[in-house]
């Protein structure tokens, strides 16, 4: 199409390069169902504005560290009757992110703990919070890194950031100091700012 060639640079300037993806598309369409100018219009922000959406979405899942197949979708209720299927789903909402409130998910290994917290991180992102997955004890020696190279303060503000910071196998190895004094620090400085699962 020889219009699209024509609104290329204009799109691009403009960084609506998106619309292209859908622009035949929508045209034929347009046509077929004599749509006034400003549905056609409507309907090719809206293609650009989901577009936009997925693209923040999937850098939110990435910043993230969310396994993309660590899903409500794929989490196996079954496994475990005793878990309250509406329970999980209304935690699903994110309430507790708005109130700025923690949420503790605890059981023995093998139940589907990580899952659940990847998967309400899911959740979360999909709501547009930023979100961070991470190992605890890995996060701990990350902060004790930047004492040794003069980034303390920009460490810990990677783990303050975020709407939500999940913290997986919390507890499972002990805490050599100064590890609970960040702990401490983490905890106290998100605390009513922000939530930890």
């Amino acid at each position: 199409m020889e219009l699209k060639h024509q609104l290329t640079p204009q799109l691009k300037h403009l960084r609506l390069s998106g619309i292209l993806e859908t622009l035949d598309v929508r045209t034929q369409q347009a046509i077929e169902g004599k749509w006034s100018y400003i549905e056609f219009l409507a309907r090719l922000l809206e293609d650009e504005v989901e577009r936009r959406g997925q693209k923040q979405l999937g850098l939110r899942l990435r910043r993230g560290a969310l396994n993309a197949t660590k899903t409500l979708e794929t989490f196996d209720f079954t496994f475990n009757p005793a878990l309250n299927r509406q329970h999980i789903l209304a935690l699903a909402a994110c309430d507790y992110i708005r109130q700025k409130r923690n949420l503790l998910i605890c059981g023995p290994t093998g139940v589907g703990k990580s899952h659940l917290a990847q998967a309400l991180g899911q959740e979360a992102a999909r709501q547009g919070f930023q979100v961070l997955f991470v190992n605890t004890h890995k996060m701990l020696q990350t902060i004790h890194g930047g004492r040794a190279d003069g980034s303390l303060e920009r460490r810990m503000n990677l783990f303050l950031r975020p709407d939500l910071l999940i913290l997986d196998d919390f507890g499972l190895k002990p805490l050599q100091p100064p590890a609970p004094e960040d702990l401490y620090d983490i905890i106290n400085e998100r605390y009513e700012r922000s939530s930890i699962l």
